[in-house]
């Protein structure tokens, strides 16, 4: 009976090897390139874990992508689908963010392979996840590094904020429209800094509610603008031309006498006269 058993063991392993030798021989067409994106973002969508409270939580700062490429022309049609804005980064960011698991420190890494590898649950793409905890030491040293030497002024010359003038001596000062983000189950998700009046106004209409964030960089001895995903974009007019700012993790360099565009709301820059770049 023990011979029996093993014998019937053995044969199911081997029909399970032929069958999947076979589902690759007769695999199905490459997906098209924004199907492939579309996958990616659903299984990053899949690692959310329930944080308690109803809230949901991202536990990871890393994700690779893999992505099979056999040919140069199918790796060019998935580069130029997946850096099209939206981009793919975009897209998780903003899947992440719907969920109320904003991560601006989030690192995506794009890789190409010429085929699938054994363990991949797809034909098409494989994503791995990580967590890279920087040392306390070093966390602490960079949290005491980025607090500004000086204050920075904020003024609203485009739309109607919650007061004309706003003064800042922090790392961080978030952007938007009305002071608390609430997701669709009232959840505070953000509480923003400098704050457009949540009215009828039609520039204010423009302004997201989790627009922008300016983060000062102790490595430039600057303040950096960033967009959040918004719905009208980003941008910073300075001497007649105006330079987008793409959302992620690359923001723009801000100068005194520039205005952040968030819409059609603007919001003037003054920076003391001897931090001027």
């Amino acid at each position: 009976m023990n011979i029996l058993a093993r014998a019937r063991r053995l044969e199911s392993r081997l029909a399970q090897t032929v069958d999947r030798a076979a589902a690759r021989m007769l695999a199905p067409a490459a997906r098209e390139p924004l199907e492939v994106a579309h996958g990616v973002v659903d299984a990053v969508e899949r690692e959310l874990q329930p944080a308690g409270r109803g809230r949901l939580l991202f536990p990871f700062n890393r994700i690779l992508v893999r992505l099979v490429a056999p040919s140069p022309q199918s790796r060019a049609r998935l580069e130029a689908t997946l850096a099209a804005e939206p981009s793919l980064a975009q897209r998780i960011h903003a899947r992440l963010d719907t969920a109320g698991c904003p991560t601006p420190d989030l690192a995506i890494d794009i890789e190409f392979v010429g085929a699938a590898g054994p363990e991949w649950p797809t034909p098409d793409f494989h994503v791995e996840f990580a967590r890279v905890e920087a040392p306390a030491a070093a966390a602490a040293v960079a949290e005491l590094a980025v607090a500004p030497p000086h204050e920075i002024e904020l003024e609203v010359v485009a739309g109607v904020g919650g007061q004309p003038v706003y003064v800042f001596q922090s790392s961080r000062i978030d952007i938007g429209r009305c002071a608390d983000v609430r997701d669709r189950r009232n959840r505070l998700v953000r509480t923003n800094h400098l704050v457009f009046a949540d009215t009828d106004d039609a520039l204010n209409q423009t302004v997201s509610r989790r627009h922008a964030h300016l983060d000062y960089q102790a490595a430039e001895g600057a303040f950096r603008v960033y967009d959040d995903g918004s719905e009208q974009g980003t941008s910073v007019a300075r001497g007649g031309r105006a330079i987008a700012v793409p959302p992620g993790p690359r923001g723009v360099r801000l100068q005194s006498g520039d205005e952040i565009v968030l819409g059609l709301a603007r919001v003037k820059v003054k920076l003391p006269a001897t931090r001027q770049v």
